[in-house]
């Protein structure tokens, strides 16, 4: 079940009692590229550079409430989650663990790092790096914190309730899916306020397990997922994420490499904007819809 409103706001005041409400643009070069009237929300403006911190800000305190003597919280990532998880366990006083797969980005690995979290590297993917995680959960005696969870959704989805009440008649919304916080969050702001706005799901052509899963409207991972996008290299899909999307997405569309390297330039050269992979994704996927949706508003 997606959050209420009651609840959305009381997880945007917990993120707001640490970061601004993040801006959202109409740049005038990508809405001449696109065809159409063009919205970012900038979620790459957050202190962690990504939208993922909103979830474990709500996700920390609600954890030490539960569990007031726990020592420490442990979590597997490619980057965003595990930055959420680290700054918010700082804040909350507790240690934290992640397990990152070998060769992950060094960049975000030192970003994790210095928020005091203990790196491990292990496996070839994240499910690999997850499932290691889940072991050593039991094995160290840490909570872990799973990609996907009713908390983590609250607190994502204040980015919508952000853009929706500062943006009036969005026509579609484009949201990059990894394990699904991010656009069950969107679906829920937008149900919660009542609007008509279509959620657009978008994966990577080489981590494609929420495409086929939507289109057969049942659970299929795959063998790998392989992409620049590593905020999407997902392959198997979270079922209660699913059961959402199934109900609330219009669609799920899949980008190739190339096109998510294509929008990752388009975003440097027409908002000055530096986007990583899967913050890309959405900008490749409405440029393969061009003609579709002409004359929508898009964010």
């Amino acid at each position: 079940m997606l959050p209420t409103l009651a609840q959305l706001e009381t997880a945007a005041a917990l993120v707001h009692a640490v970061m601004l409400p993040t801006p959202q643009y109409c740049w005038p070069l990508l809405s001449q590229r696109t065809g159409t009237e063009t919205w970012v929300k900038h979620e790459n403006h957050t202190p962690v550079g990504a939208f993922k911190l909103r979830g474990g800000l709500v996700y920390m305190p609600e954890l030490k409430r539960q569990q007031p003597d726990i020592a420490g919280v442990i979590a597997a990532t490619r980057g965003n989650h595990g930055q959420s998880v680290a700054f918010a366990a700082r804040r909350a006083g507790l240690a934290a663990v992640i397990v990152v797969p070998h060769g992950n980005s060094a960049e975000k690995n030192a970003a994790m790092a210095a928020l005091g979290a203990e790196l491990i590297e292990h496996g070839h993917d994240f499910q690999a790096a997850y499932e290691h995680a889940m072991g050593l959960a039991a094995e160290r005696k840490l909570h872990a914190v799973r990609s996907f969870h009713p908390a983590l959704v609250a607190g994502v989805g204040s980015y919508a309730l952000e853009l929706f009440r500062a943006v009036a008649d969005i026509d579609t919304v484009y949201v990059p899916i990894g394990l699904g916080s991010g656009i069950c969050g969107t679906m829920a702001a937008r149900d919660a306020l009542g609007l008509k706005t279509k959620v657009v799901g978008v994966v990577a052509e080489n981590a494609a397990a929420y495409a086929l899963s939507f289109a057969k409207k049942a659970a299929i991972s795959t063998n790998s997922a392989d992409t620049i996008a590593d905020g999407m290299a997902c392959r198997v899909p979270d079922k209660d994420a699913l059961d959402s999307i199934f109900n609330g997405a219009d669609r799920v569309v899949t980008v190739s490499e190339d096109a998510i390297k294509a929008a990752m330039r388009h975003y440097f050269t027409d908002t000055h904007n530096l986007a990583e992979g899967a913050g890309a994704a959405p900008l490749a996927a409405l440029l393969q819809e061009r003609q579709r949706m002409a004359g929508s508003a898009w964010r």
